[in-house]
């Protein structure tokens, strides 16, 4: 039972690991570049417009999309190592 308990413990503890660097990489994205650090990104220009605006429209849809896909990713790698893979 003791075993059991430190393997949920582990399992949960890289869940919450994955989910917190997911969040702080959407924060910064989507908060980070789109709004604060728009004045220095202002001159690089992407697909005709500055790469700020582009993280507002584009970047952090598309940063957003990733994060899913790779946080599915992870989790599943997750669930195999610790044998509770669907």
């Amino acid at each position: 039972m003791a075993d059991h308990n430190m393997n949920a413990a582990a399992y949960w503890s890289a869940n919450l690991r994955y989910i917190t660097i997911s969040l702080i990489v959407w924060a910064l994205v989507s908060y980070g570049f789109a709004i604060l650090l728009r004045p220095w990104l202002a001159g690089i220009n992407v697909g005709g417009t500055d790469l700020g605006f582009w993280f507002a429209q584009q970047g952090s849809i598309i940063t957003f999309i990733a994060i899913i896909f790779i946080y599915a990713w992870k989790m599943n790698k997750l669930d195999k190592k610790f044998g509770v893979e669907e």
